[in-house]
């Protein structure tokens, strides 16, 4: 099985808040940020690998106008200095959106726009945006929205002296003051709270079904509610998918919690404890009671990933994380991320860099190239990791297991795991410096199954391993040390002569 097996069940929603469901389509459960794709590409990924492959949905580059910067040669985070809520940016033009909008939309494929509304641009400075609206940063006039002087956090509110962030104890001061010196939005003044509605509702009309917030941590819960209050329903029924950015690694004023009545938050512990472990600086054994007693959130308050665009250049959040640079342990996590039923998973699509304000890449002209399809690879400086095989099978394998939860849990050492998903899917790990040898209970019916890590089913038979189990549910389990991804996994998807079957 390449595509996915369409499934003939609904994953069920038991979800903390009214803007924490992501609204995939049935049997959809994962999502890739195609991270400074443009419009015209992400529209064809869509149509030819995203919806065949079971993807839930697309985090697309901030799509509103924003300012130009050539010194660095056009870095990744001009996107996070907005000029105005036009949407015209490097990635296309409005038409361009909506038709990307539209075409991922009939895939099953749904859009999350990452939405930056807790601030403008950086302070001072004039010029023009992406969209051709002039602004003037020393004066804070931004007349493409309009905003202007009284539209932004002052001495009045904040009281760091130079209207910086500096403590980050100070909570008042994170969410008041400027961070690294872009001009912070006075949230609470209606008139701001309408502007930002209103860029939103014109997302939802697009056809958008979710956001995530940028810098949620620096704005005031309470401003997020009355904001998304005013904002429609999507098109899929409901409100918005909600999911923010509010970095919280312990030890700090501001906590994730303070945010879940308006979404899901970016659970930023996941992927450094994941790093430590699939580093083999913590061993794989103690994931046995994996999710919040690892002091993180809820599962169904948690949108989790393994790297994100910002901490895998080592900012927001710090380093320390997983990358495509290092892919054997970065395919071990993913995979396992993807296996696991703790939170909602979103799988890194990245381009290559040499530096942390490296942009995409680039023309002579300094406009975005194009994404170039080789098989199922990916050229012209672009990594797509969502479509590495270990990566789309495991997105696969973990729509097909569904809402059933975790059994047949087993740990042979340190570095040895397995466990299966009711009776859907089993997956092992060996990180031990010898081979595993050894007959597990998969929990799964008996019959031939492809291993999805090393092949796939094709033509009823599998281009990988063959995993055989038993009458009882057990198989014998071998995984070399040495392998180039030491794990197995399988599934009832990719069981010989299920081809065509629906599952569920």
């Amino acid at each position: 099985m390449i595509p996915m097996l369409f499934l003939s069940f609904l994953l069920p929603t038991a979800l903390a808040s009214m803007y924490s469901d992501p609204h995939c389509a049935g049997g959809r459960s994962a999502i890739v940020h195609l991270f400074e794709w443009t419009w015209s590409d992400i529209a064809k990924e869509c149509e030819r690998f995203l919806g065949p492959y079971g993807y839930c949905g697309v985090q697309i580059s901030p799509p509103s106008e924003n300012k130009v910067i050539t010194n660095p040669r056009r870095p990744w985070w001009e996107r996070y200095q907005p000029v105005s809520y036009k949407l015209q940016t490097r990635s296309g033009s409005e038409q361009d959106l909506r038709d990307m909008v539209s075409r991922c939309n009939n895939a099953g494929v749904r859009i999350y726009a990452d939405v930056v509304i807790n601030h403008m641009t950086g302070v001072g400075g004039t010029g023009q945006g992406t969209g051709g609206s002039s602004y003037d940063a020393n004066s804070l006039q931004f007349p493409g929205v309009p905003f202007g002087p009284t539209d932004f956090n002052d001495g009045s509110n904040c009281h760091s002296g130079d209207m910086t962030i500096h403590n980050y104890n100070n909570a008042e001061e994170v969410r008041n003051c400027r961070l690294v010196g872009l001009l912070d939005l006075k949230a609470g003044k209606d008139y701001v709270r309408g502007k930002i509605a209103e860029y939103l509702n014109h997302l939802v009309d697009i056809g958008v079904t979710g956001f995530r917030v940028d810098a949620a941590k620096h704005m005031w819960p309470g401003d997020l509610s009355a904001i998304f209050g005013r904002v429609k329903d999507v098109h899929a029924g409901g409100k918005p998918f909600v999911y923010q950015e509010v970095i919280d690694m312990g030890g700090e004023a501001i906590k994730a919690d303070q945010y879940l009545g308006t979404g899901r938050i970016t659970n930023f512990i996941f992927g450094i404890k994941l790093a430590q472990v699939f580093r083999k600086q913590n061993a794989l054994k103690y994931l046995s009671n994996w999710g919040s007693a690892w002091g993180m959130w809820k599962s169904g308050d948690s949108l989790v990933f393994i790297d994100n665009h910002d901490n895998q250049r080592g900012h927001g959040g710090g380093g320390g994380v997983l990358t495509h640079s290092e892919p054997r342990a970065y395919k071990l996590a993913t995979a396992f991320m993807l296996a696991h039923p703790y939170g909602f998973p979103r799988v890194m699509s990245s381009y290559n860099f040499g530096s942390s304000d490296q942009g995409p890449p680039q023309n002579g002209d300094m406009s975005t190239k194009s994404v170039t399809i080789n098989g199922m690879s990916c050229g012209n400086g672009w990594t797509c990791e969502h479509r590495w095989r270990q990566m789309y099978n495991m997105v696969a394998f973990r729509n097909i297991a569904g809402y059933s939860g975790l059994s047949n849990w087993w740990a042979g050492s340190d570095y040895q795991i397995a466990f299966s998903r009711g009776n859907k899917a089993f997956i092992a790990f060996n990180l031990e410096g010898y081979d595993l040898s050894k007959t597990l209970n998969t929990g799964l019916p008996s019959g031939s199954y492809c291993d999805v890590i090393s092949g796939n089913l094709e033509n009823g038979s599998c281009t990988g391993k063959t995993i055989n189990v038993d009458g009882s549910g057990h198989a014998s389990i071998h995984i070399g040390s040495s392998d180039q991804d030491p794990m197995v996994a399988i599934h009832v998807g990719a069981k010989k002569g299920s081809e065509g079957k629906r599952v569920g």
